[in-house]
């Protein structure tokens, strides 16, 4: 290819945006490529309008105009992803739908069967009749303009034609090319009338139907003049005389839209698509002969009666149609969000209405994370403001709306304050110091999940307005913590999810009675919600969506629980479907493969540059895997999690290329390993859920694993480089009745007969400790600010001194070998950062602070565990991204009047 392809031209225009793989095709106005959005990562159709095309319209008028288009949002229009110009290209990008074309489908097959041609008929008029409410006319509705997507049309090039016409003006006739396409032209536009409307699609929209059933569209000739000659004066036609199979009412709905004159056709697309639906329809000729084909001997009276007869049966259909009217359509589409304002993977909530959808999405400036809302009828969505923090993990951060849905209720940190914020925008109050997950019930009360330690992950709610906080439940015996509190209609029971397992493998779904305090199981399940259908909503660990018939009064099941969405992305630590119901029956729910939690190992260079770290196989960590993996002192192996039949052990890697060789063999979770500082042996966490002991094995798997350390829930212990101190980050149990939850303890095996506390402050988290390879000072993050942020203080003498390091939430520091960096993961930017220093014997002073590069959203991000380590010359990073080529983030789904399909799959 030369310099002069448009392929090549096109790669270079917007490299840093799409990569174009192949041409598609071609259409009347634009050639179509298949590219890859490279932010997204996903498949898109690029279209460029063609260069006579785009050197009338202009690019400001043209890309002025599109924006109408793309504020349409339906089921069966494929949305406007982007738009723009580059190298004189004028372009806009749309979904890239897998499947066909209904043109390539009816060249295959030439006529459909009626039923399947009635409903893609009628899906596309309930596509144009929302275009046209909204004021947008398509004026090129044609086969080739209709994508088939798992069987179902999705109208595409909405608006486009639109958008040239408008700013191409009277002078797109200089280019030689029409709007429209002359087998499927209205008579308006084959006369050249400028000013066509909804009529116009609906008449595009008949020839569709027609040759979908007769094989041909309803006028053909050998020249486009002949056949715009047929279009302005041929005789109307009938797919009956063609099809015997056509319904007399299909035949006439069609007829009724081929009519000349505009105001002969139907009001709206809507009412073609209930004449497809009513065997009564009748159009024309045949519904002339109806009244009056017996003959012409009646006298006026008869004449007279036969009228009253006609109107009586008129309003008969009528007032039929009306009573039984079709319930209104389930719809299922993908949600678009324009550049900059996508989810950044939080909890999402549906407004009591259904009409918006409240979201975690970026913060000011691309920093950090805040509340948007997204209302359907609007393109844009909105930043709520004095959001600004709100938490992102949907393990634990769903907030509520109020029942109004004027207002929201959420968690300002990892954890932090419980806020009510009004969505307009307004002062913000503050309910709880910290909380986890949120409910609103209907009588004003907030329900929330405890952010204390572990121990203390029960549930409280508190007045809305503010006030005293209730304590309503608190673990007990196996359960780790009670999440997603959902409050019942009324107030008097409140639904909650038991936590028994920290991977959500054991999670139920309990109720608790308000009044009497007793707690009641109810099934297997996570995040519960109660549907104003009169159902439980609940997820599984396998990823889908259930729905059961519930009793509110009763608080009890009165059906079993049938699969609504199966597939449904599962979150990476407990296994939660995501998903949120309004009370009007619209549903949305995050669909796609989560992966299982598998990862592979990555090297990743300070400018962001990935490559496997093994080349010649597929190298996959455990769907526990995030829980940590370590290079070796010299570098030359990766201690990290595998998995065998369910069960996770510490495995051990040779670099750069060598065997895989599994290390411990417990039935408990081998986790988080770390290696002694001769590398002879690698230090891990043995017991259920991460809450064991700490033990020690040999690196070459000979003799039997050492217990290290067992005095309480001891995450992990990160050794000193001289061996002596092993630096505990506890997890959340008591310790011989102290407060030892997320603290920092010290502990010198042969020395010491318990473990002392370094950094334990009281109310606050420490975690994530880090040594300096000279031993002289410990890096750790704490929330004592309100958010997380990097501290370094001396080491061992950790009172001599306290320096902090980051200024905009930091997690996860790790040391250069150097001896003069220190790197860790910024909240608010979610870019790998690094920290220069000089020391004096008691002086720790940062120099500078610099962003290397953004972690994508695929690579695994923060948690209390160090998701990466440092190779030896400080150039590389090893880290985890979720395996497989094929995967993508997951697609937020929306369900439109899903209550209608629930009906007959679970009944009450």
């Amino acid at each position: 290819m030369s310099d002069s392809d448009p392929i090549i031209r096109l790669n270079a225009a917007l490299e840093d945006r799409y990569r174009i793989e192949s041409e598609l095709g071609e259409g009347g106005m634009a050639n179509v490529y298949l590219a890859d959005d490279l932010k997204h990562e996903r498949k898109v159709a690029l279209k460029v309008l063609k260069p006579e095309l785009a050197a009338v319209v202009g690019a400001e008028r043209f890309l002025a105009e599109i924006k109408t288009t793309a504020n349409l949002q339906h089921p069966h229009i494929l949305p406007l992803f982007d738009s723009g110009e580059a190298d004189t290209f004028l372009f806009y990008v749309m979904p890239y739908v897998e499947g066909e074309s209904l043109r390539e489908r009816l060249d295959r097959e030439r006529q459909l069967p009626v039923d399947d041609a009635a409903r893609i008929a009628t899906n596309m008029a309930e596509a144009l009749d929302y275009a046209h409410r909204q004021g947008v006319i398509h004026r090129d509705i044609k086969p080739a303009n209709v994508l088939l997507q798992d069987g179902k049309p999705v109208i595409s090039d909405f608006g486009i034609a639109l958008a040239v016409g408008a700013a191409g003006g009277g002078r797109l006739t200089e280019t030689g090319l029409s709007l429209g396409t002359p087998l499927y032209m209205s008579p308006e536009q084959a006369t050249g009338d400028l000013s066509v409307g909804a009529a116009s699609d609906v008449y595009a929209l008949g020839c569709v139907l027609y040759e979908m059933l007769v094989g041909e569209p309803p006028y053909t000739g050998s020249t486009a003049q002949a056949i715009l000659g047929k279009i302005i004066a041929g005789k109307l036609v009938s797919a009956t005389e063609h099809r015997r199979s056509v319904p007399a009412n299909v035949d006439a709905a069609i007829r009724k839209a081929l009519e000349k004159v505009p105001a002969d056709r139907f009001a709206g697309a809507q009412d073609f698509a209930r004449a497809l639906a009513d065997p009564g329809f009748r159009h024309g000729e045949e519904a002339g002969a109806a009244v009056g084909g017996a003959g012409g001997g009646w006298n006026r009276v008869t004449v007279t009666m036969a009228v009253f007869a006609v109107a009586a049966s008129v309003a008969a259909v009528a007032g039929w149609m009306r009573s039984a009217a079709p319930p209104p359509a389930v719809a299922r589409f993908p949600a678009p969000f324009l550049e900059g304002q996508l989810p950044v993977g939080g909890p999402f909530e549906l407004t009591p209405d259904g009409s918006a959808l409240v979201y975690v999405g970026r913060g000011a400036g691309g920093r950090g994370s805040q509340l948007w809302i997204r209302h359907w009828d609007e393109l844009d969505a909105k930043p709520i403001p004095g959001t600004e923090g709100a938490r992102v993990y949907p393990d634990a951060g769903r907030f509520a709306l109020s029942p109004d849905g004027s207002e929201v209720a959420f968690v300002a940190g990892e954890p932090g304050p419980l806020r009510v914020v009004p969505l307009a925008g307004g002062p913000s109050r503050t309910l709880a110091p910290t909380a986890w997950n949120v409910g609103w019930s209907d009588d004003d009360w907030v329900y929330f999940m405890r952010a204390g330690v572990r121990t203390d992950w029960g549930l409280s709610r508190v007045r809305s307005a503010g006030g005293e906080t209730e304590t309503l439940t608190e673990p007990s015996g196996s359960e780790v913590g009670h999440a997603f509190p959902q409050p019942l209609p009324g107030g008097d029971a409140v639904l909650y999810q038991v936590l028994r397992a920290e991977n959500g493998s054991d999670a139920e779904i309990w109720s608790l009675d308000l009044r009497t305090s007793e707690p009641k199981t109810l099934i297997p399940g996570n995040n519960p919600t109660y549907s104003a259908s009169g159902h439980l909503f609940f997820g599984t660990a396998d990823g889908t969506l259930m729905a059961a018939p519930f009793d509110a009064e009763r608080v009890a099941l009165t059906g079993s629980p049938i699969p609504i969405a199966e597939g449904a992305f599962t979150t990476r630590i407990r296994g939660n479907v995501v998903y949120s119901i309004g009370a009007d029956g619209t549903l949305a729910y995050l669909a796609g493969e989560s992966s299982g939690g598998l990862h592979e190992l990555i090297w990743v260079t300070r400018s962001g540059d990935v490559s496997p770290v093994d080349a010649g196989e597929v190298f996959v960590l455990s769907p526990t895997g995030y829980d940590g993996w370590r290079l070796s002192p010299d570098g030359s192996r990766i201690a990290f999690v595998g998995s065998v039949d369910g069960n996770d052990d510490i495995w051990v890697k040779a670099l750069p290329d060598g065997p895989v060789s599994r290390l411990t063999f417990s039935e408990d979770l081998d986790l988080l390993p770390q290696w002694a500082p001769d590398g002879r042996s690698v230090t891990y966490n043995n017991g259920p859920s991460g809450e064991g002991d700490l033990w020690s094995m040999r690196a070459d798997g000979a003799g039997e694993p050492e217990l290290v350390f067992d005095g309480f829930d001891a995450v992990r212990g990160v050794w000193s480089p001289d061996g002596e101190w092993l630096v505990l980050n506890t997890g959340a149990q008591q310790f011989e009745g102290q407060r030892a939850a997320h603290d920092i303890y010290g502990f010198r095996p042969g020395v010491d007969s318990v473990a002392l506390p370094l950094i334990a402050t009281e109310g606050f988290r420490e975690q994530a400790p880090a040594i300096s390879s000279d031993g002289r000072w410990l890096a750790y993050s704490s929330n004592e600010t309100g958010r997380y942020e990097i501290f370094v203080r001396p080491f061992p003498n950790v009172d001599e001194g306290k320096w902090q390091v980051s200024t905009r939430g930091g997690i996860n520091p790790m040391w250069a070998h150097n001896g003069r960096e220190l790197f860790f993961l910024d909240t608010a930017t979610r870019n790998l950062t690094v920290a220069e220093f000089t020391t004096t014997p008691a002086l720790f002073q940062v120099s500078g602070v610099t962003s290397l590069f953004e972690v994508p959203s695929r690579i695994f991000w923060g948690g209390t565990n160090d998701p990466y380590d440092v190779d030896l010359d400080d150039q590389r990073f090893l880290m985890a991204r979720v395996y497989g080529s094929e995967y993508e983030d997951p697609t937020l789904v929306l369900v439109q009047n899903f209550f209608e399909e629930l009906k007959t799959r679970v009944p009450n």
